[in-house]
């Protein structure tokens, strides 16, 4: 009797677990035919195009999902007509360095999956293991946010990242564009002057010298590793079809041909000036992230085209002599010297809880120097030409993607709020943890 019920109870629960599939699957496709593409007519609006001038009063023609026509009028007949009401239409934001969708909550170790095991990983896909149900993602569109570059942690060579858009079913879905990106950490160049007798742990004290000795190490160790990945580059060129490819390696080529850029993350002026030197004789097309200090060097970055990814405005200075205000003003300095700039909240600590805070950045660059168009651009279309998608995002022009923000203000006053957003021309949502809490409190009894 126990026997027939325990397969009863069995056949029951696949029964209910094929259900429970099916139910999905038809979720999903009633999902993607609510998703077809649209034809509809953006009006109203002050049209920032960003690569142009802005169109006071503009209309944007959407169809199928990209841009079909932008003007002060439209002339074309459509189902739908989106009255903007006096907002400011612009692309949406793209972050060039994010850990948004690795990291949900720092202090537990099951939601951080940033890092791999190893220091020279560069087959490492950083976005597949993005969380596409992220509390922190709908929090980020929020502020604009429509494209994520994930950045592994951890090793010398860290990993290749994707281009990911910030809706969609799934990580595929949200997946734009991937590899564009392989990502490198330069050796720390500080050394530790502290006196063996005045650290906590005297057996793990070294000498200067020995110190220099082991960041010497491990700079020839980065470039004996891209020496071996051209030689099997040669190798593989001179074995043609008989040849059995090594993942590892196989990931390098597009950086070495600079198809791609090779992101080296570095902050420390020294650090700097030692990559760039490194990349000159690699011949890389290289962008330095982070870039502190970056704001004292510029004629070394502009006169060797490299493009800087800015982490560093929020952040207090690195020395006790650097003036206040030396991180507002450091993306003004650059753009001066004629470097291309993409500013980013970053991969720090709280830098995936508080990526929505990338207009509040540029607004604050802005205010010190940068010209308010860099600072909009250095938000959507450099960040997109660094990393080869131009062609589809970072500006509001015919032929691009759909990705659009809807501002009630100018997006760098940071009194403004993201009313609309669309991405590849599907609406998107802008609900998330915050707004519900808002509601659920605002609502309190009141005694």
């Amino acid at each position: 009797m126990k026997t027939l019920i325990a397969i009863f109870l069995a056949a029951s629960c696949a029964v209910y677990a094929q259900d429970e599939i099916e139910g999905r699957r038809l979720e999903r496709d009633i999902s993607l035919i609510n998703r077809l593409p649209a034809r509809y007519l953006l009006s109203g609006a002050t049209v920032h195009t960003v690569s142009g001038e802005s169109i006071p009063n503009g209309q944007v023609l959407v169809v199928n999902g990209k841009i079909a026509e932008v003007g002060a009028e439209v002339k074309t007949k459509v189902a739908e007509v989106i009255d903007l009401n006096g907002m400011h239409l612009y692309p949406g934001i793209v972050s060039a360095a994010s850990m948004l969708g690795l990291v949900e909550i720092g202090a537990v170790r099951a939601t951080r999956d940033y890092s791999e095991v190893g220091s020279y990983t560069p087959d490492v896909e950083s976005w597949r293991a993005v969380n596409p149900d992220s509390e922190l993602i709908p929090v980020a569109r929020a502020g604009g946010i429509a494209y994520v570059l994930p950045v592994p942690v951890g090793g010398v060579v860290r990993g290749q990242s994707g281009l990911v858009q910030l809706g969609g079913w799934g990580i595929e879905d949200m997946t734009v564009q991937g590899p564009v990106a392989l990502h490198v950490s330069w050796p720390s160049m500080n050394l530790r002057l502290t006196p063996k007798h005045r650290v906590s742990k005297p057996d793990d004290w070294k000498s200067p010298e020995d110190q220099d000795k082991n960041r010497k190490k491990k700079i020839k160790e980065l470039k004996e590793f891209f020496a071996d990945a051209r030689a099997y580059l040669k190798a593989k060129q001179a074995a043609g079809n008989k040849w059995n490819e090594v993942p590892a390696w196989e990931a390098m080529l597009p950086y070495l041909a600079r198809k791609k850029p090779v992101m080296v993350h570095a902050n420390d002026i020294r650090q700097i000036k030692g990559a760039v030197e490194w990349a000159r004789e690699e011949k890389l097309n290289l962008i330095i992230c982070g870039a502190r200090d970056a704001w004292r060097v510029p004629d070394l970055l502009a006169t060797n085209g490299v493009s800087v990814v800015y982490e560093h405005v929020f952040e207090q200075p690195a020395r006790d002599f650097d003036e206040y205000d030396s991180g507002f003003r450091a993306p003004g300095e650059l753009v001066e010297a004629g470097v291309k700039v993409a500013i980013t909240i970053g991969t720090g600590r709280f830098g995936a809880s508080i990526a929505r805070d990338h207009s509040h950045a540029a607004a604050f660059a802005a205010a010190h120097g940068m010209p308010v168009n860099e600072a909009i651009r250095s938000l959507t279309l450099y960040p997109a030409q660094m990393l080869g998608v131009d062609d589809r995002i970072g500006s509001i022009e015919v032929g691009k993607l759909a990705t659009l923000i809807a501002v009630d203000r100018p997006l760098l006053d940071i009194r403004g709020n993201v009313k609309r957003m669309w991405i590849q021309g599907e609406k998107v949502s802008l609900e998330s943890r915050h707004t519900k809490l808002y509601e659920k409190y605002r609502r309190r009894p009141v005694r």
